[in-house]
């Protein structure tokens, strides 16, 4: 329904609520659907992999356990099927089969959702539950396992930079609880646990939004099921500082802020989790006052650590008809990959030249820089999103110039998810963005006087 302002008298944009209900496998939907909603059927457009999912039945896992990985599944179906207008903000209403509806029907739950997710995501969430009719999807597999008792900590691990590192920095393998934040099983590596990668995947969104910011909302959710099932009260979040606060101070333009590593984020997962779970899980960031490349050098200070040991990790998120060239490479361009290689750079870690498809940033034409990409769609994509990407690191390392007054409503922002003081968190963060302006600027001088991305810091693309 149109809406008026009170204080204009200007009519506000129409909102449109979409409608998402999921159905039990088989089931009938009685009655006539709203029109326009979409209905996801578990079995269908919702997929549980059997073996992954028998990676959570272990001893105690429960009802709400499983509604949760549902409910996940669910969220990024409507998150990712209905694409964002310009002023960002969608109505999602979802209803959704549980087996524990008297807890999910509980206010604080909903009030907990609702309002991590708006945060998260900046769209308004709406949520009915109701009973599920079919209690099979539980099952009697359940595999009766002796969790390590010397566990202490869980940790989203990705096999990334930050991962890899942050989990040997914060105790041996035999302390850490790393589960696998990866839609598919990778290959089993030293230190990998018993919760190996997610384990549903969602059908029926067809790449109609890309943002996916409910992703946050997921990684945590699914680390919280499996550090509550082993027992485990501390989450550490791997992601240094530039990952963690960057996409906050600095969102792009006509872009809701990016709150999935963010501490404000975190404490209402929190609060969510404790009335879900009826138990307290607190999510640590170790790590969010120093830069990635801080964090990488910190790990080579560690006992038989190397430069070889970060080396062989993956950052880059590019499509696979960017990367594979010959064999997976990394593209070298995205926001990711420049995070990645200023990193290394800062931390004296070298890479094999052939590491990146795009490879060589000291030459004077991004035509040249891209010469192994053959698709033209391809190549103005990695323009695109290797300029944003840039910049965006650029104007983070001007804010270490900035003055308090500029940056005051980040640090209320922060100091208030931390319980830290304003003053101690000022502190810390013109330290972390001085730090940051002193490894790009090192990182950029490195490429030369004739490099390509000099003319992106001047506002250019193409030259």
């Amino acid at each position: 329904m149109r809406q008026t302002s009170e204080t204009s008298g200007r009519q506000e944009p129409k909102t449109i609520c979409k409608q998402l209900i999921v159905a039990e496998n088989g089931a009938n939907m009685h009655g006539e659907l709203p029109s326009g909603a979409f209905v996801a059927e578990i079995g269908s457009e919702i997929l549980f992999d059997p073996s992954g999912l028998d990676c959570y039945r272990v001893e105690g896992f429960e009802p709400r356990h499983y509604d949760l990985l549902v409910i996940c599944a669910a969220i990024e179906l409507a998150d990712r099927r209905w694409k964002r207008p310009q002023t960002w903000e969608r109505t999602l209403e979802l209803s959704i089969p549980v087996f524990d509806l008297e807890r999910w029907n509980r206010k604080g739950v909903q009030q907990a959702l609702r309002t991590t997710l708006s945060m998260l995501t900046g769209d308004k969430w709406r949520f009915h539950f109701r009973e599920a009719q079919s209690r099979k999807h539980i099952g009697s597999q359940q595999r009766q396992l002796t969790f390590n008792k010397q566990w202490k900590f869980a940790i989203a691990y990705s096999d990334g930079l930050d991962s890899r590192a942050v989990s040997a920095l914060c105790g041996s393998p035999e302390e850490t609880l790393c589960i696998r934040v990866s839609g598919n099983k990778p290959k089993r590596a030293i230190g990998d646990s018993q919760f190996d990668r997610i384990p549903f995947k969602v059908q029926g969104s067809r790449g109609r939004e890309s943002s996916f910011r409910s992703r946050g909302f997921q990684f945590a959710a699914i680390t919280a099921i499996a550090a509550h099932l082993a027992k485990i009260d501390q989450i550490v979040v791997p992601e240094s500082g530039q990952g963690a606060l960057g996409p906050v101070l600095l969102p792009p333009h006509g872009v809701y802020r990016d709150y999935r590593n963010h501490p404000a984020f975190f404490r209402k997962m929190e609060t969510f989790l404790c009335a879900l779970l009826d138990s307290h899980v607190r999510f640590e960031q170790p790590r969010l006052w120093s830069t990635k490349a801080q964090t990488l050098g910190a790990f080579l200070k560690l006992p038989k650590r190397e430069k070889a040991h970060l080396a062989n990790t993956q950052s880059c998120w590019q499509r696979r008809s960017i990367v594979n060239v010959g064999h997976r490479k990394q593209c070298g361009l995205c926001a990711a990959c420049l995070l990645r290689r200023l990193s290394l750079h800062a931390a004296g870690v070298s890479e094999p030249s052939d590491a990146y498809v795009v490879s060589d940033l000291s030459v004077g034409s991004v035509d040249e820089a891209l010469i192994g990409i053959a698709s033209k769609v391809d190549r103005q994509t990695m323009i695109e999103y290797g300029a944003a990407g840039f910049r965006h690191f650029q104007h983070l390392a001007k804010m270490a110039q900035w003055d308090e007054g500029k940056i005051r409503v980040h640090v209320s922002e922060v100091a208030a998810a931390l319980g830290a003081t304003k003053e101690e968190t000022n502190r810390n963060l013109k330290k972390l963005l001085q730090q940051h302006a002193s490894e790009w600027a090192a990182f950029i001088t490195s490429q030369g006087e004739e490099s390509f991305l000099l003319n992106w810091m001047d506002g250019g693309l193409y030259v």
